[in-house]
């Protein structure tokens, strides 16, 4: 099964949800992807850890009672260094949503909103590195931001991750920069200002692998969640975009590898 075993700096290493409603995500991911949620208890604020077998795979967190946010899925990108990473960041135009931030003996993070309008956090690692299975049902599977700012957003993780993006396409229909460090891409950086809504901000999208996109979507819809767009074929895969019972939107993403965990999937 791919296993992380070490996290580079600049590589998106964690994801978790903000939810309005714990207890109906808990019901809605655990059925959808075969994970079991753990709690860690007060000391991290409720905070829970989704797993496939034995590896950490995703987290979640409920929101204020009073919180105007809608549900979301949040990226997190591996930093050696959280303070100095901020303040590169805000050097480079973005703003700073939650500043480093001790998480007991697991590690610091921070959250930003980089210079296109997209949120996105920052894991500098202690004990806990983060995702422990990627690339295979019920794990991520990829990291996208849809940025309606294409140039600023390239020239913002250049300069403050170090990333070399490679185009994959440059024109007006279609304008697409795969990124991540060492030459090994792992993100995507996709011009999607002629395509999101005006009311829609620019933001970080998770890609979550399953072996049949079809049968996952109809699945999505039987638990209560939303098919936002039917699954297409493309020649990375079959993909369709879904948002989970309160509204947190996230990529169903096809996979060749069926992990065992998944095959019992209720």
């Amino acid at each position: 099964m791919p296993t992380r075993d070490t996290t580079r700096t600049g590589e998106p290493c964690w994801a978790d949800l903000m939810t309005s409603d714990p207890a109906r995500a808990r019901e809605f991911y655990t059925r959808l992807f075969g994970w079991t949620a753990s709690d860690s208890g007060e000391e991290y604020g409720g905070y829970v850890t989704f797993r496939l077998g034995d590896a950490d795979v995703a987290g979640m967190m409920g929101q204020d009672a009073d919180s105007d946010r809608p549900d979301a899925w949040t990226t997190y990108l591996a930093v050696t260094d959280a303070d100095a990473t901020v303040a590169a960041a805000r050097d480079a135009g973005a703003q700073v949503l939650a500043e480093p931030m001790t998480m007991g003996d697991m590690g610091r993070m921070a959250t930003l909103l980089d210079p296109s309008g997209a949120a996105v956090g920052l894991w500098q690692p202690i004990e806990f590195t983060g995702f422990g299975r990627i690339e295979e049902a019920g794990t991520p599977v990829w990291h996208e931001l849809n940025t309606t700012n294409y140039a600023a957003a390239l020239r913002f993780y250049e300069s403050v991750f170090g990333w070399t993006p490679v185009s994959l396409s440059d024109t007006d229909e279609f304008r697409y920069s795969t990124v991540g460090p060492d030459g090994n891409q792992v993100t995507g950086i996709f011009d999607a200002s002629a395509h999101l809504p005006h009311e829609v901000p620019s933001h970080w999208q998770l890609y979550l692998g399953v072996t049949d996109v079809k049968a996952a979507a109809r699945r999505v819809d039987e638990l209560g969640g939303t098919v936002l767009h039917d699954p297409w074929e493309s020649e990375f895969g079959t993909f369709a975009r879904v948002a989970d019972p309160t509204g947190a939107v996230f990529v169903l993403g096809s996979v060749d590898r069926p992990s065992v965990d998944q095959q019992n999937v209720d």
